[in-house]
């Protein structure tokens, strides 16, 4: 990619991630990345299509952390993920938070079908981590439920910094745990699902 366009886009993202997408304009971009709007423009062609660039390429470079690493248990992996997970998020915040600023407001268009697309993908990834081929709806609904609060936690650790990291990953490992046994009293299906998973982690139905 053209270093010009990557420090633009770079330079954009770090002004969506601290401030509303409105409030940019083309030349907040161009400053911040020591460049005209001129060349703004001649890259991206407007503002939208510069948000949308700098997403995607977030979207990207995090969707690149969450392929999934066998070897472990389905609990391992899970916490395996979430370090990579965090990884990004402590690496490039202005490209996290901008990415979740994407949505939910602005879940239509383009913008909406990449933070989407990212929700995909680690949901798919959750999935397959647990063995699981086409959860029914009181997993998928819990699943969901849990990706919603790792976005939420790291925005939170972001702005405030103040709970180790690793506890956190280990909090949010824990969070599924919780989560999957409060499921089960409603689908005999996670029960089934938590004993395979194994009771070596605290798993019970």
């Amino acid at each position: 990619m053209d270093r010009r366009r990557e420090e633009l886009m770079a330079a954009a993202l770090e002004l969506f991630g601290t401030r509303d997408a409105e409030d940019v304009s083309i030349d907040d971009v161009a400053s911040a990345a020591g460049a005209s709007r001129a060349l703004v423009y001649h890259y991206f062609g407007g503002k939208q299509e510069l948000y949308v660039a700098a997403l995607r390429s977030a979207a990207v470079q995090l969707e690149s952390r969450l392929q999934s690493q066998e070897g472990g248990g389905a609990l391992d992996e899970l916490a395996s993920g979430l370090r990579r997970y965090f990884d990004f998020v402590e690496e490039h915040a202005a490209g996290f938070a901008a990415l979740l600023r994407g949505g939910p407001a602005n879940r239509t268009g383009e913008v909406g079908e990449i933070v989407d697309g990212v929700r995909r993908r680690l949901f798919a990834l959750v999935q397959k981590q647990m063995g699981v081929e086409e959860p029914g709806p009181v997993l998928r609904t819990t699943l969901r439920s849990w990706i919603a609060s790792v976005e939420a936690a790291g925005l939170d650790w972001l702005e405030h910094r103040d709970i180790d990291r690793s506890t956190l990953e280990k909090m949010l490992v824990d969070h599924m745990v919780a989560l999957l046994g409060v499921a089960a009293a409603h689908d005999g299906d996670v029960a089934g699902l938590i004993e395979r998973l194994g009771s070596a982690r605290g798993l019970t139905p």
